[in-house]
């Protein structure tokens, strides 16, 4: 009985030294939550806030005046108000189709086409030359934009505020800058878009090169290699993948930036925009934005199948 009694006692320590780690844990557990909620609480709060003092920024809650059918005046939320306006506009954009007459309504529909093909093939082209500009400025600056591949603090610090320079000013003020020192045309589309194509870019390979694995370019280091060649050798072989996904996605960015850029004169399908806008042209409208769309369309698929074949993967789904 005493045996019995000695050899079950390191049982019951353990069991109770269990238990008041258990309830230690319990504890802290509740303590986390508690902090959880109360952090979860307060931001959530904050946001709400922020929410409500931008929508009245915003004129989200302003009310406006509005004549109704027997032509008296009454107060609506504008968003109300408006959003009746948007669907009439929208109504004006569809052209009159029929099964018995859609060739021939298609033929009215697409009249321009010839124009409109040609502006879009010069759209297209704006955009995959200004990628190009922007992909190589943006890889050459993204090296020494990289905190932990720069060669000293000043490169580091010029690079980054270059690139944010060329990404915070809107492609469409780069256009019109452009436009008074060229000239109206492509080249001033081009140079725009360009500029804040290697500031995007740029942004996103540095950051692409900060979460490389940092052997292989201290390997090329140790093994008498240039700053170049760390670049080249143990940094390019590992981000190529997001680069060209990077890229691919841009250059779609791209095709839509250069068809509104020309609104300002700046080449692209813009100018047929800015055309059918002023003269009220509706249904022309909605063709340019149809041809647009499928641009972006094809685009898409081309580029996904590409990045897939590149990293890999197989077919798209």
């Amino acid at each position: 009985s005493l045996g019995a009694g000695l050899m079950a006692r390191p049982y019951l320590v353990g069991a109770s030294l269990m238990t008041t780690a258990t309830l230690a844990f319990e504890r802290e557990f509740a303590q986390q939550r508690r902090r959880a909620r109360m952090t979860f609480a307060a931001v959530t709060l904050v946001l709400a806030v922020l929410f409500l003092l931008t929508a009245e920024a915003s004129n989200f809650f302003k009310v406006t005046q509005v004549t109704q059918a027997d032509g008296t005046r009454a107060e609506r939320w504008v968003i109300g108000a408006g959003l009746p306006r948007l669907g009439e506009y929208l109504t004006k954009t569809i052209p009159d189709l029929n099964w018995s007459t859609l060739p021939g309504d298609l033929a009215v529909w697409f009249g321009r086409w010839q124009t409109w093909a040609e502006l879009l093939l010069e759209t297209v082209l704006i955009a995959f030359l200004a990628t190009v500009f922007g992909v190589i400025g943006g890889t050459i600056l993204s090296f020494p934009a990289a905190r932990n591949l720069a060669p000293n603090g000043w490169v580091l610090w010029l690079s980054r505020r270059f690139l944010e320079i060329s990404r915070t000013v809107p492609d469409l003020v780069w256009a019109l800058i452009f436009v008074f020192c060229f000239g109206v045309g492509p080249m001033a589309g081009v140079l725009a878009i360009g500029l804040h194509t290697m500031g995007a870019l740029g942004k996103l390979y540095s950051e692409a090169n900060e979460n490389i694995d940092v052997r292989p370019p201290e390997g090329v280091k140790a093994s008498g290699g240039s700053w170049f060649d760390q670049m080249r050798y143990g940094v390019v072989p590992q981000v190529l993948p997001n680069i060209l996904s990077y890229t691919l996605l841009r250059f779609e960015i791209n095709v839509r930036s250069s068809s509104i850029i020309g609104y300002v004169g700046a080449g692209g399908l813009g100018q047929e925009l800015r055309t059918a806008m002023s003269f009220q042209e509706y249904t022309n409208l909605s063709a340019l934005f149809v041809i647009i769309l499928v641009t972006v369309i094809v685009i898409d698929r081309t580029s996904e199948t590409l990045r897939h074949r590149v990293i890999g993967l197989g077919a798209t789904a």
